[in-house]
C-alpha cells in the first residue's frame, strides 16, 4: 500500500537534510503552523496520524470542516527536531492545498444551495497524481460529492465515445448509465436511455425551458451541467441535479507559515 507523506518526504528529503545537519542542530522543539487566511479545516487529522508514526507528538489539530479565522493555528506539534525541520515544509503545503480545496468547496455548495436545496457539486476525475486521495476528501469536507472517483466506479459515455462507436439504441448495466451528448439532437434522442445527461450546450435560459421537457420524456432522468464558472453556479441550479466541476482542487493554495523553536 502507497504512504503518500512517505513519499511527499522522500521526493522533498531524499538524502537527508543538508542545513540541519550544517548547524548541529538536535534536541527537541515544537512546530506551529498557521494561516493567514480564513477557511475550512481538512485533512489535518491525516498529517497528525503521519506525525505520530514518526515518533512525534501532536499537541493540537483542527478537526475536518471547522472554519477558522485570519491567523488560526492549525497543527502544533513536537519531538525531535531534526524530524520537525524535515516535516516541515510538506505539511505547511499539504495543509494549504486541502483546506483551500474544502473552503472552495463549501463556497460552492453554499451559491448553488441558496438556489437549489437539493443539488449537489461533484468533482471531477482531474485531480493531481499522487494527491487523489486527499483531493477527494477534501471535497467531501466542504459538502461536495465525487462525479467519478476512477474509470472502474461509474460509466460515462462522453463524445470521444461516440466519434469511435457511433450511435446506440439500447444499453443495460448494473450500473446507472451518463451520457454526455455532442449536440442537443442527441441530447433528446439519449434522454428515454440514459440514468444521467451531461449538458454543456445550453444557456441557464435554455436549459431552464428544456430541463421540463426531458424529464418528461424520463420522469427518472437526472441532469448535470459542467464546464460553468463559479459566478454562473446559480444561474444553472435550479434546473439541475448536479453541477460538475474541476474548480475545487485548483484552488489557490492558503498562506500558511510554519514556526519551529527549541523547547
Amino acid at each position: 500500500m502507497i504512504e503518500e507523506f512517505e513519499h511527499y518526504l522522500l521526493e522533498d528529503c531524499p538524502y537527508g537534510d543538508e542545513t540541519t545537519e550544517l548547524l548541529g542542530i538536535e534536541g527537541e522543539g515544537s512546530l506551529t503552523i498557521r494561516s493567514r487566511d480564513p477557511g475550512i479545516a481538512s485533512c489535518a487529522d491525516d498529517l497528525a496520524e503521519f506525525y505520530e508514526k514518526k515518533g512525534l507528538k501532536v499537541k493540537m489539530h483542527l478537526e475536518n470542516g471547522k472554519e477558522f479565522a485570519e491567523n488560526a493555528v492549525l497543527f502544533e506539534a513536537e519531538g525531535d527536531l531534526r524530524k520537525l525541520f524535515k516535516l516541515w515544509r510538506i505539511s505547511q503545503t499539504f495543509l494549504s492545498m486541502t483546506c483551500a480545496i474544502a473552503t472552495k468547496t463549501k463556497r460552492m455548495v453554499d451559491s448553488a444551495r441558496e438556489v437549489n436545496p437539493d443539488i449537489m457539486i461533484a468533482t471531477s476525475r482531474k485531480t493531481h497524481p499522487g494527491f487523489r486521495k486527499y483531493e477527494l476528501k477534501s471535497v467531501h469536507v466542504g459538502g461536495g460529492d465525487h462525479h467519478r472517483n476512477s474509470l472502474s466506479d461509474s460509466i460515462l459515455i462522453t463524445q470521444n465515445h461516440f466519434n469511435v462507436v457511433g450511435s446506440f439504441e439500447k444499453l443495460r448495466a448494473m450500473r446507472k448509465i451518463e451520457i454526455e451528448p455532442r449536440t442537443k439532437e442527441e441530447v433528446f434522442q439519449y434522454a428515454p436511455i440514459a440514468d444521467i445527461l451531461l449538458l454543456d450546450h445550453y444557456t441557464p435560459e435554455e436549459l431552464k425551458e428544456v430541463a421540463p421537457k426531458l424529464r418528461e420524456i424520463n420522469p427518472k432522468l437526472e441532469l448535470a451541467v459542467g464546464g460553468i464558472t463559479f459566478e454562473d453556479i446559480p444561474k444553472y441550479a435550479a434546473s439541475v441535479d448536479f453541477v460538475v466541476t474541476t474548480a475545487p482542487f485548483y484552488a489557490s493554495p492558503f498562506d500558511l507559515t510554519t514556526n519551529i523553536e527549541r523547547q
